[in-house]
């Protein structure tokens, strides 16, 4: 049963993502088509978002993947390719954007904001770790009721 239930969820899984590429649009060359299918992997379908145009089935995502093989074949490089993409359809084409001045925030600010959060939380450790270990000094209207009541445990 659970070799069964393992096999469905896996052919449920990976079933869109093995039919978004269709055979029509596979090169006979395998090395272009491994090419191919890593750059597609490297770029977001603009329809679908956060889904690489090799995972999507939205017809750009089509026309995209169909895109990246005709400039394999007319034998573009790799870099070629994303940059042909990047100039006509910006930076957001791609899944991983490349580290240059115009991203710097976008690749700094969550290990700052991680590191920010670890400043905070270990402040806020250590602030608790002292508040325990320090009792407040009892007001003078503490003291004279804390007087008035071992004075009335005595008696």
């Amino acid at each position: 049963m659970r070799r069964a239930v393992f096999i469905a969820l896996f052919v449920t899984l990976l079933a869109p993502a093995a039919l978004a590429v269709t055979p029509d649009e596979m090169l006979k060359d395998p090395a272009l088509e491994a090419r191919a299918r890593q750059l597609s992997q490297e770029l977001r379908c603009m329809v679908c978002q956060n889904q690489s145009i090799d995972d999507s089935e939205a017809p750009l995502a089509h026309d995209l993947r169909v895109l990246v093989r005709d400039r394999l074949k007319a034998g573009d490089s790799d870099s070629q390719v994303l940059d042909y993409l990047v100039a006509r359809y910006g930076e957001f084409v791609l899944l991983k954007p490349r580290f240059e001045m115009r991203t710097v925030l976008l690749w700094g600010l969550p290990p700052l904001a991680l590191i920010a959060g670890a400043i905070g939380l270990m402040a806020a450790l250590r602030r608790r770790r002292i508040e325990n270990t320090q009792p407040a000094p009892l007001s003078a209207a503490e003291q004279r009721r804390l007087a008035t009541l071992v004075e009335q445990g005595r008696e």
